[in-house]
């Protein structure tokens, strides 16, 4: 992708008092450290309350409808994250940020407090959507600011490699501390323990000295300002790709999260015992993945690193179900690619998201982001349950690998190989002395001039005049 040093809008500097230009590492930011320490509370709460959630499903409806309610609950969580991240930044976008983030955690917090108590099952879910509501508020704006705290860009990419190793060891950790605690206290004190996490993170975005939020005092009906993040989506092409490559990753990474424990079972005949470890090896891929990101992403585009992820994925998901029954060092190899792959594909979405809308807008794009990329989840985890189920397993792997490597194919078809940020274009019904042409001159009777191009109200069309 051109213009690799030009990624971030000129002007925006890190409330630090050394130059940010010469660090690489992003832990050697105040803010950012504590931002860090934020998202690592938020992350356990999550991980605890995911628990905590299962046992009290499990405990309303009994051995014969606990899974109903747990489903239930998790449709919950998706139809949140779907509908509701980009209303969510729109009512938020006037407020300042870290006041928005202190009480939207703050309100997590509560709300972990009664489901200590609940007993029913309308109780638990109005609960847990209200927590899945306040999540969709907090995730897409907390990931916003990152690139603001640290503009340049490979300190920036290094942040967001460091924020997927955080997730996935949230994912290997909190079952741990959720079974040490579980020796200790009920389940139903898990929700307590969660609670605790979330003040972790409340103290420490108290304590971060963020940047100010740029006001743009944006006009129009709420649902038009609602809408803005899925716009700019829609009519960036860069964007468009990466969502289409989000969904390939989607379609066959939602096999292993599905599946993975039916093929311990059925396939190696111990799920409690197999299953931790293939997930283990899960984890340690997608780890060594995502500090493997920074490295890639000198050499090549973020495009590329992408298209290598979601294609590595399909062709190691479509090689597992064709070759003979391995053994379980082979199955650890297969699933240590599954969550390297899996890395290569989610590290650098947050850099394309900051490549493609200007400061302002930033929040609304990554909450679309947000809410696209739940809706793939929303369709890839229930596809790759019932195709577990109609066909052998190897054979769904091997289905859901190659309509992933289709869907992958054509988002880089939408996606152009030569993508820099300059763009030349055209502002013929612009006054002369409007202050975007006396910022940037224009030249001609169309007024065409060159500079880093995004979809805003005076850009709102795409422009294929690369620079």
């Amino acid at each position: 992708m051109g213009n690799r040093n030009r990624a971030f809008p000129q002007g925006q500097r890190p409330m630090e008092e050394k130059d940010q230009r010469a660090v690489t590492s992003p832990l050697a930011n105040r803010t950012f450290r504590w931002l860090f320490a934020a998202q690592i509370w938020s992350l356990i709460g999550v991980g605890l309350l995911t628990v905590a959630l299962s046992l009290a499903a499990y405990r309303i409806g009994g051995a014969e409808a606990g899974g109903q309610v747990l489903g239930m609950l998790l449709a919950l969580k998706m139809v949140a994250y779907v509908m509701l991240a980009p209303l969510a930044e729109a009512l938020l976008s006037r407020q300042p940020r870290k006041r928005a983030l202190v009480l939207l955690d703050l309100g997590r917090m509560l709300l972990l407090v009664p489901m200590i108590y609940v007993t029913e099952t309308w109780q638990i879910a109005g609960l847990a959507f209200a927590f899945f509501v306040l999540a969709a508020g907090f995730t897409p704006l907390f990931q916003s600011i990152i690139p603001d705290v640290l503009p340049e860009e490979e300190t920036y990419t290094k942040a967001l490699a460091w924020s997927r190793v955080a997730y996935t060891l949230e994912a290997v950790l909190s079952p741990v501390i959720a079974a040490a605690l579980l020796n200790l206290a009920s389940g139903e004190m898990l929700f307590l323990a969660a609670a605790v996490s979330f003040l972790g993170s409340v103290v420490a975005l108290l304590i971060t000295n963020l940047p100010g939020r740029k006001t743009t005092d944006r006009k129009g009906p709420f649902l038009q300002r609602a809408s803005l993040g899925l716009q700019i989506y829609r009519r960036t092409p860069r964007l468009r790709g990466l969502f289409l490559v989000n969904l390939a990753l989607s379609l066959a990474m939602a096999w292993v999260l599905v599946n993975s424990v039916v093929y311990a079972g059925a396939r190696l005949g111990d799920a409690e015992h197999y299953f931790p470890i293939l997930m283990a090896f899960y984890g340690l891929g997608a780890g060594i993945g995502a500090v493997l990101v920074p490295r890639l992403l000198k050499r090549g585009s973020e495009r590329s690193v992408m298209l290598a992820g979601a294609y590595g994925f399909a062709l190691a998901g479509a090689g597992f179900a064709v070759l003979p029954a391995m053994p379980l060092p082979g199955l650890a190899l297969v699933w240590l690619i599954f969550g390297a792959t899996s890395s290569l594909v989610l590290t650098p979405g947050g850099l394309v998201i900051t490549r493609s809308a200007v400061s302002e807008d930033r929040a609304a794009v990554f909450a679309a982001q947000f809410s696209l990329s739940h809706a793939g989840w929303l369709m890839a985890y229930p596809l790759a349950g019932w195709l577990g189920g109609l066909v052998s397993l190897e054979m769904s792997l091997l289905i859901l690998c190659g309509a992933g490597a289709v869907v992958a194919t054509i988002g880089m078809s939408i996606w152009p190989a030569n993508d820099p940020l300059s763009r030349g274009h055209s502002h013929p019904d612009l006054p002369r002395d409007h202050p975007h042409l006396m910022r940037i001159p224009a030249n001609g009777s169309q007024q065409r001039h060159v500079h880093d191009f995004y979809i805003d109200e005076l850009h709102p069309r795409w422009t294929q005049e690369a620079v």
